[in-house]
Parts: structure tokens; sequence; C-alpha cells
């Protein structure tokens, strides 16, 4: 335990690459983002911190953390669409790493629903140098993609995006003939309907406040294909699983 509340305590829960293990020093944040000054506060314990309730604040965060950390200058996304926690993000880009073995730049990644977001691709190619193709059915979440990518030049010639024109397939119509892949990478969507996403969500804010929660504010965002799918979490990992068998060879 820390000597006083004071005292933060790295995340030892965290990949041991993760940058992330560290109490974020919002001071170091605020010069390469100066927005993010307006959420910061300190709190009771009387360190400086942010309200993770408030959507604004996470953005701004996180956007902060993808420019210190990974060389991304311009980073936006539309409205309500989600917006990952970086460091649970980071880690699974690691624990991949850690499975592949040691950096190389001809390593190619699948990433299967890379959002508006691209947050896969940025941290592979930040810190391991990998490339993507990333595929999403959302037409927006494409173009906002493709942005980020034209706008960091850390990313161009890196990430691929292709957009999924049938929400019933998940490989076919993405994996090309004689085309290869090192790994496929996916941040599925957990729930199995709109209902059962509020109701998850109600859940998880009444549990962290304390208090019941009866409207929702996603904090992190999230549309419809980005938290939900028929079937939930288990039947789209099933159909990855029914569709590999098709593409064994790539």
């Amino acid at each position: 335990m820390p000597e006083n509340k004071n005292q933060l305590l790295p995340k030892s829960n965290l990949h041991p690459r993760n940058k992330h293990r560290e109490a974020y020093d919002f001071q170091a944040l605020i010069i390469v983002m100066p927005e993010l000054k307006f959420f910061v506060k300190v709190n009771e314990y009387g360190n400086e911190s942010i309200d993770f309730f408030n959507p604004k604040a996470v953005k701004a965060l996180n956007y902060a953390l993808l420019k210190y950390f990974y060389q991304i200058e311009n980073w936006e996304i539309p409205s309500n669409y989600l917006c990952p926690p970086i460091p649970g993000r980071a880690d699974y880009i690691h624990y991949l790493a850690d499975l592949i073995g040691p950096q190389n730049s001809d390593i190619r990644y699948l990433d299967i629903g890379v959002g508006a977001n691209c947050i896969y691709p940025i941290i592979g190619v930040s810190e391991y140098n990998w490339n993507f193709v990333g595929s999403d059915i959302d037409p927006i979440s494409i173009k906002n993609g493709q942005q980020i990518i034209d706008t960091n030049s850390i990313l161009k010639n890196k990430v691929e995006l292709r957009l999924q024109t049938n929400d019933k397939s998940i490989f076919e119509g993405i994996i090309q003939a004689n085309e290869r892949f090192t790994a496929t990478l996916c941040n599925p969507p957990f729930h199995s309907s709109a209902e059962k996403a509020i109701t998850g969500s109600k859940r998880k804010l009444s549990n962290l406040k304390k208090e019941k929660i009866n409207t929702v504010t996603l904090n992190f965002g999230g549309q419809s294909n980005e938290l939900w799918c028929e079937g939930g979490e288990l039947q789209f990992v099933r159909q990855m699983i029914l569709e590999s068998k098709i593409f064994t060879k790539n």
C-alpha cells in the first residue's frame, strides 16, 4: 500500500512494456494537448485526475495519450463513436507481440472491426512497426479511419482499410486470394442486443458510482455495431472460427 493517498502505485496488472503502467502525468500531457487542462481537477485524494464519466474528458485524455506516447498528431472520431481506453488496447498489442516474437516490419495483421478510432493499428505501428489491414461494416468508421491515416505520417503506407459490405461475413469479402496475415485481432461486440448493452452499462455505472443509475451516458461512446450484435460476443467468435476454416492457407 502507498504511505499516503497522494502516492500512486504502478498499474501492475498491465503488461511490462505497457507505457501506461505509471500514473498519468497530466502536466506533461497538457503540454502536448493544452485542451486537456480544462478537464483536469484535483480529486478527493489530492491527485490530479479527470471525470471519467465525462465523454469529452475521456476523449481529450485519449487524444493526449496518443500524441504523447504514439506520435499521433491528428486524431478525431465522430460524435458518439467508440473512444477506447488506450491502456487496455495497448495491452492486447503487447501480448500479441509476445506470441508472435521479435519485431518484424514484414508482419501483417488483420484487425476485424477497426472502428473509427483505428486504435489497434495506431499502437501496433508505433510500438512494433507492424502492417495492418483494418475492416469494418460501417462506412463512417472507414472514412474517419482513413482520415486519421492520411493525416499522420507514421501510419501512411502501413495501414489499409477495407469496407465489409456483407454484415453477415467477417473474413469473406475482406481477405483476398493468396493474401497472408500473421494473425487476426478483434474486439468483438460484447452484447447480444441494444437493450442488454444499456442494461449492462447501467449496472456498471451504478457499481462505480455506488448509486442507482437510470439513464446512461456512455463515457467511451459506441455505435450499435460496436457494442452489440445478434448472439453477442460468443456468436461473433463462433462465426470467426467457422469462416477461418475457409481461409486456412491465408
